[in-house]
C-alpha cells in the first residue's frame, strides 16, 4: 500500500509539474519564460550580492520539461512501462534544449549582433552626419538671405562648411547601401542555424519515437496483469477494558495537525517535494509545514522550515494562515 501510495504521489506531482512547463514547448518558450522571470530575477539578485558579474539566462522550456520527466522517471523507476518511458523523453528533451541553446548561440553570434552594431554604430552616425549637415544648411540660407549684409567670405565659408556636410553624410548612407552583400550574408547565417536546428531536432525526435514504438510493443506483448485485492479485515465485535479502541478494536488514524507554534503566524503546508535546483532555494518535503516570511511575487514565496530560509514556488504549497496584507 506504501509503495502504491509513493507511485501515485510520483505521478501526481509529475502532473502538476508537466502542466507548468508543457504548454511551453507547444506554443514556444514565452511562457516559460515569463513563468521563470521571478526565479531568475532572484537568482540574479543573489548573483550581484556575491559578486558575481551575471547570472544565468533564461532557461529553454526543453530544459526545464527535461528536469521534470528525469526526476519522476526515476522516481517511477523500472516497475512499469510509464517510468523509463518518461526518462526517454526527458533525455529527449535534454538534447533538444542543448541544440536551441546552440542555436540561440549561432543566432545572436553571426545575426543579432552585427545587426546591432549596424544600428548602434554605422545607423546612428548617419544620424549625426544628417543632423551636422542640416544644421550647416540651415546656417547657409541663413546668411545667403542676407547676402549683401555679411562678408562675401563669410557667405562663402558657411557654403563650403555644407558641401563638406553633405558629402560626408552621402558618403556614408553610400557605404551602408553597399554593405548590402554582408547583410545578406548575415540572413543566410540566420537561416541555416535555424536549418541546422531543426535538422538535429529531426533526429533527436525520430530516436524517440522510435524507442517509444518499441517499449509500446513490448508492452503490447506482455500479458496483462490481474488485479488481486488483498484479504478484507475481519472486525472483532468484542469489548474490553481498552478504551484505545473504538468499533469493535479497529483503531481510527487520526491525521496529525500542524505544530501549534505554526498555526499562530502565516503558515503554509507542502503539497509535494521540492528539490532546490538553485542556490537560494528552500527544499522541503510533502506534509512540511514551512513559515512564511514573506510574498517575493505571484509565483514565489519565501518561508523558513527547520532553520533554513529560501524561496519557494507558491504552487507546491497549501496555505494554512496567510501573510498580513
Amino acid at each position: 500500500m506504501i509503495y502504491v501510495n509513493h507511485k501515485r504521489g510520483s505521478r501526481q506531482q509529475w502532473r502538476a509539474k508537466s502542466l507548468e512547463v508543457s504548454q511551453s514547448v507547444i506554443s514556444g518558450t514565452r511562457g516559460c519564460r515569463v513563468s521563470s522571470r521571478a526565479k531568475l530575477s532572484m537568482i540574479n539578485t543573489m548573483s550581484k550580492i556575491r559578486g558575481q558579474e551575471k547570472g544565468p539566462g533564461y532557461p529553454q522550456a526543453e530544459a526545464l520539461l527535461a528536469d521534470a520527466m528525469l526526476k519522476f522517471g526515476r522516481e517511477l523507476g523500472e516497475e512499469c512501462n510509464f517510468g523509463p518511458a518518461l526518462a526517454d523523453v526527458g533525455e529527449a528533451m535534454k538534447e533538444l534544449s542543448e541544440v536551441k541553446d546552440s542555436l540561440d548561440m549561432e543566432v545572436k553570434q553571426n545575426f543579432i549582433d552585427p545587426l546591432q552594431n549596424l544600428h548602434d554604430k554605422d545607423l546612428r552616425e548617419i544620424q549625426h552626419h544628417l543632423k551636422k549637415m542640416e544644421g550647416r544648411r540651415l546656417d547657409f540660407d541663413y546668411k545667403k538671405k542676407r547676402q549683401g549684409k555679411l562678408p562675401d567670405e563669410e557667405l562663402r565659408q558657411a557654403l563650403e562648411k555644407f558641401d563638406e556636410s553633405k558629402e560626408i553624410a552621402e558618403s556614408s548612407m553610400f557605404n551602408l547601401l553597399e554593405m548590402d552583400i554582408e547583410q545578406v550574408s548575415q540572413l543566410s547565417a540566420l537561416v541555416q542555424a535555424q536549418l541546422e536546428y531543426h535538422k538535429q531536432a529531426t533526429q533527436i525526435l525520430q530516436r524517440v519515437t522510435s524507442k517509444l514504438e518499441d517499449r509500446i510493443k513490448e508492452a503490447s506483448s506482455q500479458p496483462k496483469r490481474e488485479y488481486q485485492p488483498k484479504p478484507r479485515m475481519s472486525l472483532d465485535f468484542t469489548t474490553g477494558g481498552d478504551n484505545t479502541q473504538h468499533n469493535g478494536g479497529i483503531s481510527h488514524a487520526t491525521t496529525p495537525k500542524p505544530a501549534g507554534a505554526h498555526m499562530d503566524q502565516p503558515c503554509c503546508r507542502a503539497l509535494y517535494d521540492f528539490e532546490p535546483e538553485n542556490e537560494g532555494e528552500l527544499g522541503f518535503k510533502e506534509g512540511d509545514i514551512i513559515t512564511l516570511t514573506n510574498q517575493i511575487d505571484e509565483n514565489w514565496y519565501e518561508g523558513m522550515l527547520h532553520g533554513q530560509s529560501g524561496f519557494f514556488p507558491i504552487n507546491y504549497v497549501d496555505i494554512l494562515v496567510p501573510l498580513p496584507n
